[in-house]
């Protein structure tokens, strides 16, 4: 469902919402019937850098990502083909990137952005709408209502996605390894801790990492141990990002996050199998 209202304030319990909008327009995908308006910095998927350690940006519920057009072959991939049979492409246009997914992923437009919402933000005064923790364009999905519930109570049903991945910039990185290493907890605690940040544990240095493609960048993991979050979708998270430099010579940060400790759980594995993928698509539309 597509809102162009802001959220009536603050999320129930501890868990955060996931906002999605449609960057070109500005138009708000809903989550249930909620959603944040991504003004200003908010609507660039260069928003959510700084400190690893998100002090500032606080918590976000987990509530999944809201509904939004899906393609197997989305604006720009006319001439993009899996370099895994069977498998679907994923491009951002803006970044200049592109990378594959297994065929039970939802393919998102190219033009939208996810993120987290910051739970200790009070949506219903509009000077705060466009604050996130993060936020990442040209998204896939994996299980988008992998888990519903309706843990505030207010008669709104929450979808809680199984797994997300996308591409966002790094305006600011002075390396590969800061472009992945200063933002990677920012998705666990966006998406399964908030507000706590001890339960977060995250590689201390980024690793080298080159794609099949021969994409040269850093990785970094973060995981989340015994989070104290509540709630029938509740769960503990992990995310890795892959920080490289596109066509263009920016610095830019491919993303994942997904649940863990779940029976679904997305394998480290396959996680690492659509991390080879990751390739320069052609010339980035911005800088």
């Amino acid at each position: 469902m597509w809102s162009g209202q802001p959220p009536g304030g603050g999320s129930g319990g501890n868990r955060a919402k996931v906002v999605a909008v449609a960057a070109a327009t500005a138009v708000v995908a809903a989550v249930g019937v909620t959603g944040v308006l991504l003004l200003g910095g908010g609507k660039d998927d260069n928003a959510g850098g700084g400190s690893g350690n998100a002090k500032a940006s606080a918590s976000v519920s987990k509530r999944a990502t809201a509904s939004a057009p899906a393609s197997d072959k989305p604006p720009g991939s006319k001439t993009e083909r899996p370099t895994v049979q069977g498998w679907k492409v994923v491009v951002n246009p803006k970044r200049g990137t592109a990378f594959d997914v297994p065929s039970d992923w939802q393919v998102k437009s190219p033009g939208l952005l996810i993120g987290f919402e910051d739970s200790e933000v009070d949506y219903s005064d509009p000077k705060n709408w466009g604050k996130t923790v993060i936020v990442m364009g040209a998204p896939a999905v994996l299980k988008d209502n992998w888990c519903l519930s309706d843990d505030d109570k207010d008669g709104r049903v929450d979808n809680t996605a199984l797994a997300a991945a996308g591409t966002k910039g790094a305006k600011g990185a002075k390396s590969t390894g800061e472009a992945a290493l200063s933002q990677v907890d920012r998705w666990v605690y966006g998406g399964y801790t908030q507000p706590d940040t001890k339960s977060i544990v995250r590689d201390r240095t980024a690793k080298p990492y080159t794609t099949k493609s021969g994409v040269k960048g850093s990785i970094a993991w973060a995981r989340s141990r015994n989070t104290p979050h509540k709630g029938e979708c509740a769960s503990d998270g992990k995310a890795i990002m892959f920080g490289f430099k596109n066509s263009a010579g920016d610095f830019v940060a491919w993303c994942l996050y997904g649940a863990t400790g779940v029976k679904d759980e997305l394998p480290d594995s396959t996680i690492m199998k659509i991390l080879s993928t990751v390739r320069l698509h052609g010339d980035p539309t911005e800088s």
